[in-house]
């Protein structure tokens, strides 16, 4: 399969290159989208045999459920039904469109690969004019994260192109993501609500429109049937290099001045302001604000992957809320993590 990429103005998507990707998902084929959080991999969500291309294509586990997008809320704010309730027509009301996802009780003909077999469905409203626009012209989408299963999560065109270039029809390329991780995943089905993946949108700002909210502990082992949410393999976000993440600062030092004197290709992604050159390691500066350091990251990741890098050290952001999506991205993807300052 040859996959075709075509430049798409991320403002105002242009008609002609909208009806293009329209056209390739409703032969039920694949199209990758920027939204503002990642790049998505899209197939029309009630097509099932669609919806497997995408399974194959990122060679993803069966267990794990997808996101399906809309243009606009499933239900409407006089719908009564237990598939819409009240706490989610709220959180809609506030947050989309945006970078939030529900998972709500699955309502009839949703097909069983989009759901990984499970009994809720997941579903968002993104916050970009050409996801918008294409969700408008084809309808709902089941999209996950647009690379090859476990990897780094894409939030340009070439990321997408070098991890899938091949397996899927087309690419709509309208520059770089402005968030740079993924939804915030909030399961409405228990009680209290639990936050299943930390994103975007904080859990106290949830609970100030819905009330209390718990959040989910990262599981270090494994889970045998339906993941509960996308976004919660063990093993997830990972670069081909060797991530290594602690927070005591001198260990951090230690460890770059270690690697780099064996001759390893060391990149070292600093939340403090950099400080003194270490020979043999590349220095990144990250920014020191959550929002700035998510937007950063996957491509900071991207980068040390597409120049060969065998290592990336990384010096851990503070245990704030503020830093809870970034760390969960961390914590899956890291090969070594050190969350202690020895004193």
């Amino acid at each position: 399969m040859q996959t075709e990429v075509l430049s798409v103005n991320p403002s105002e998507p242009e008609p002609d290159v909208i009806a293009r990707a329209a056209k390739v998902l409703d032969q039920g084929g694949l199209v990758a989208f920027p939204t503002e959080t990642v790049y998505g991999l899209g197939a029309r969500a009630f097509d099932p045999v669609a919806v497997a291309k995408i399974f194959a294509a990122k060679g993803r586990p069966a267990n794990n459920p997808l996101i399906v997008h809309f243009a606009a809320p499933p239900f409407d704010a006089s719908s009564s039904d237990s598939f819409w309730p009240a706490a989610a027509q709220r959180l809609a009301a506030r947050f989309w469109p945006g970078p939030l996802t529900l998972v709500l009780p699955k309502p009839p003909g949703v097909p069983v690969i989009v759901t990984a077999g499970g009994s809720t469905w997941a579903v968002r409203m993104p916050d970009h004019a050409v996801t918008y626009a294409l969700l408008s012209a084809a309808g709902p989408l089941a999209a996950p994260s647009a690379n090859v299963s476990t990897a780094v999560s894409p939030t340009t065109a070439e990321h997408v192109l070098s991890s899938l270039r091949g397996k899927i029809d087309l690419i709509l390329d309208g520059g770089p993501c402005p968030g740079g991780i993924e939804s915030t995943v909030l399961d409405l089905t228990s009680s209290p609500p639990c936050v299943l993946r930390p994103g975007p949108i904080l859990p106290s700002e949830l609970s100030a429109v819905i009330g209390h909210v718990t959040a989910s502990e990262i599981r270090l082992s494994g889970e045998h049937g339906p993941l509960p949410s996308p976004g919660t393999s063990i093993r997830h976000y990972a670069p081909r290099a060797t991530l290594e993440c602690y927070r005591d600062p001198a260990e951090t030092s230690a460890r770059v001045n270690q690697l780099a004197k064996s001759d390893a290709r060391v990149r070292w992604l600093r939340c403090s302001p950099l400080a003194r050159i270490v020979l043999g390691a590349e220095q990144i500066q990250m920014s020191q604000d959550a929002p700035g350091y998510a937007a950063q990251l996957y491509g900071a990741l991207h980068d040390a992957d597409r120049h060969g890098a065998d290592y990336v050290i990384l010096d851990l952001p503070p245990d704030d809320e503020e830093w809870l999506a970034v760390r969960d991205r961390l914590r899956r993807a890291a090969t070594v993590w050190k969350n202690t300052v020895e004193r």
